[in-house]
């Protein structure tokens, strides 16, 4: 009788009818066949327990320390495994990489989905941006494209990031969400405006992790053979299309299926309907970026298709899952400073934050050499870093090579080619710049008024008046009069949707 049971719920049948590894015994972690694994070594049927009962201590001992730190953000997420295949040669002409070299050129990659603000067991359904992190394993390295399924971000300056992310957390004495700490942020930061607008939008709730685009957000820098330099955005465009979750259905899943996107995720692979995305950027010069309308490093703002049109690059294909969750997703490391030549940071303030934030977080998480784990673990041929030991090196660290440069024992040489591009641009008077009032409305109101349709307008000011109403009176005040400030009409329907719920709940 066929089953009608899906690939995910079917694992471990799967797993017995085609095993992957054949094993005669169980061992201990060193290899040494155990006799007994359901019994503890006592002094007779009753006990006590006997120390010297090693693989008792082990068991225990290991299932103290299965859990390494969550992610800070990003704690919940599903991971799978394929390849960039470059499809256009129009790149080349501003990078050097060798990644974009070829027409037709395959290299394999890794992605991470995830929620942001949730924990590790929260549903997959909530309203909140879904990070989108892909690890591309180049000839050169490592090049990690870590970002999100919007384009913009919430803030400008990356000093704010610890403070909002705690507003999207919990309260320090309740351990409750909080919607006075959420809104308050908001509130008195207008440039969360065009996220939250976003957020609340019919995108705020992908259908899965198949059917949203993926975005670098920041800006960064290309830099071909000439030493021609260029401003850059990345945009993964879905090729299934976008389809989201209205929030009647997101609340049931999140109760019913709470691992709706990991699910829907695994069973497509498995069923080889494999996922695609197709990689386009956009392009803006040096000279344009000096005299823009607005801050071209602003990452609370998109980059104007019209001005500059999406140019196509390559496709990503997703056609393996992890065979083994801890090892290749909960272990895998992303970091916007992995980048290879050919592809640069630019001035842009929360990408520079970044650049410190994420290596970081991964040395405290995982520890010193959790770039030797298999899946962070670069495929380029030869490797000869000078940085060694620390805890957890699962390599030979290094052997006997010297562990000091400059040396003059080693072969290997640093490479001017492989310099980062000059850059004569940057300068200006060292201080703290003020960005709050950096045009935080023009682009919302262009969202408000020409993206979304009148029924779009509508579900997006109740979804923000459905969450807004739980923050007190001067909170709500604060956030209409921004939003108010994008387009009346806007702050008028927000003000309709509160007094709605208010009258519901009377």
């Amino acid at each position: 009788m066929a089953s009608n049971r899906d690939k995910a719920t079917d694992q471990l049948k799967d797993f017995k009818d085609n095993p992957t590894k054949v094993l005669d015994n169980v061992t201990t972690k060193f290899g040494c066949p155990i006799g007994d694994k359901t019994n503890t070594l006592t002094i007779g049927p009753r006990g006590p327990v006997l120390l010297q009962d090693v693989q008792y201590i082990e068991e225990l001992a290991s299932f103290d320390r299965e859990r390494i730190p969550e992610r800070v953000v990003h704690a919940k997420g599903a991971g799978a495994f394929g390849y960039f295949e470059v499809t256009k040669p129009d790149i080349t002409k501003y990078c050097k990489a060798k990644v974009f070299d070829t027409v037709g050129k395959k290299t394999p990659l890794a992605i991470r989905f995830s929620t942001v603000g949730g924990e590790s067991g929260s549903a997959d359904t909530a309203r909140d941006p879904r990070g989108f992190a892909v690890k591309i394993y180049t000839e050169e390295g490592n090049w990690d494209l870590v970002g999100n399924n919007t384009p913009i971000f919430f803030i400008r300056d990356p000093i704010l990031f610890p403070s909002f992310i705690h507003t999207q957390k919990r309260n320090p004495q309740t351990h409750l969400k909080d919607p006075d700490m959420f809104w308050d942020f908001i509130s008195l930061r207008p440039e969360t405006t065009h996220q939250v607008s976003f957020l609340f939008s019919d995108r705020g709730i992908p259908d899965g992790y198949r059917h949203m685009n993926g975005y670098g957000s920041h800006t960064f820098k290309l830099v071909n053979n000439k030493e021609e330099a260029v401003y850059t955005k990345f945009h993964w465009r879905v090729d299934q299309g976008i389809k989201n979750l209205d929030t009647t259905k997101a609340a049931q899943l999140s109760g019913d299926d709470p691992d709706y996107s990991i699910r829907d995720l695994y069973n497509a692979i498995e069923n080889k309907n494999y996922p695609t995305w197709t990689l386009k950027i956009q392009v803006m010069t040096y000279e344009q970026a000096k005299t823009w309308r607005f801050n071209p490093f602003d990452l609370t703002k998109v980059w104007p298709h019209k001005d500059f049109p999406l140019i196509e690059v390559g496709k990503m294909v997703l056609n393996r899952n992890p065979s083994n969750y801890f090892a290749e997703v909960e272990q895998m490391a992303f970091e916007p400073s992995n980048l290879i030549p050919g592809i640069e940071a630019s001035p842009d303030k929360m990408l520079q934050g970044r650049l410190f934030s994420y290596a970081d977080t991964h040395r405290h998480r995982l520890g010193a050499n959790y770039n030797q784990m298999p899946v962070n673990r670069p495929k380029c041929p030869v490797m000869h870093p000078t940085e060694r030991d620390g805890p957890y090196c699962y390599d030979d660290n290094q052997g006997n090579l010297p562990n000091y440069w400059p040396n003059s024992f080693m072969t290997s040489k640093c490479n001017p080619k492989y310099k980062e591009s000059r850059d004569t641009n940057v300068t200006g008077d060292i201080d703290r710049f003020d960005s709050s009032n950096d045009d935080n409305f023009e682009q919302v109101t262009d969202f408000w008024t020409k993206v979304l349709t009148a029924d779009e307008r509508e579900r997006l000011a109740n979804n923000i008046g459905g969450h807004l109403v739980s923050a007190q009176p001067f909170i709500q005040e604060r956030t209409i009069s921004n939003f108010e400030k994008v387009h009346p009409e806007f702050g008028e329907k927000i003000r309709l949707a509160i007094k709605k719920v208010k009258s519901a709940n009377l």
